[in-house]
């Protein structure tokens, strides 16, 4: 480890049990959690992920799940929308929520982590199964991905944004990350030097829970204020700490999940 740290899936689908398509970060998002990822693997996970992906990287196929979402392949068109996302409303800890019959993005890491446990597992399933966990790691840090399952997780929240018609969750989707206007390497790279060895342990988590508790705990702070009809540079200012921070945090999660997975 380069750091060493310590030196819709189906109209059947009632509307009321999702809180948002499929989609988390954009791929900008995406690629940055994979590239910061890449530096914090244990030799064992890197050689593991090698092994799976060959000559890609997690950056590469971080984007492969929502790019999958138009194909006829079973598992994409029936199975793996509810797996970006959980639903945890304002008054319940995910723990009380659960996760619906058809599934979420917490038991689908579940899901994923024991095929790539299993020596059984056959190389499509184990590059499914690693594809989806990079994806899913990411969608969890994005704050709206865990949704009050009332609003879509803020795709509802129709707003402007800098005077362009959008809603609250293409917002933290990709419109402030784009705003950046960084390549994904360059944006993980300046993400990544600011971070110490110290705030690296600090982060360095690999229970899902904790990140859904993390997101749905900003999840209040980023709605609009009561009067706001066009978010802009003050919108901006407020929330691009965040929104790094939680780049930041999923890459070095991403990377907790797979040393955990393949061995420290």
């Amino acid at each position: 480890m380069r750091l060493l740290i310590s030196a819709a899936i189906s109209a059947c689908i009632a509307a009321s049990s999702f809180s948002l398509p499929a989609h988390a970060w954009g791929k900008l998002g995406h690629r940055v959690t994979g590239e910061i990822a890449e530096g914090y693997l244990s030799d064992q996970a890197k050689v593991a992920v090698e092994a799976i992906l060959g000559v890609e990287d997690m950056a590469e196929v971080s984007t492969w799940p929502d790019y999958m979402r138009s194909s006829d392949d079973e598992f994409f068109k029936r199975e793996a929308f509810p797996l970006h996302f959980v639903t945890v409303p304002d008054e319940q800890t995910y723990a009380e929520a659960g996760a619906p019959k058809q599934g979420d993005a917490f038991t689908g890491l579940e899901r994923f982590k024991a095929v790539l446990q299993n020596n059984e597992s056959s190389a499509e399933e184990l590059r499914l199964a690693l594809i989806m966990v990079i994806h899913i790691v990411s969608d969890l840090h994005q704050p709206l991905h865990v949704g009050k399952g009332d609003d879509w997780g803020g795709n509802k929240v129709e707003i402007m944004f800098k005077g362009e018609a959008s809603n609250l969750h293409e917002i933290w989707d990709e419109k402030l990350v784009q705003d950046e206007e960084l390549s994904y390497t360059e944006m993980a790279h300046w993400l990544d030097r600011k971070m110490t060895p110290e705030l690296a342990q600090e982060w360095y988590n690999a229970d899902p829970s904790v990140w859904i508790a993390e997101s749905k705990e900003i999840r209040p702070s980023i709605y609009p204020k009561d009067g706001e009809t066009d978010l802009s540079w003050q919108y901006i200012y407020d929330h691009r700490p965040v929104m790094r921070q939680r780049l930041s945090q999923s890459g070095v999660r991403l990377a907790a999940y797979l040393n955990e997975i393949f061995g420290e």
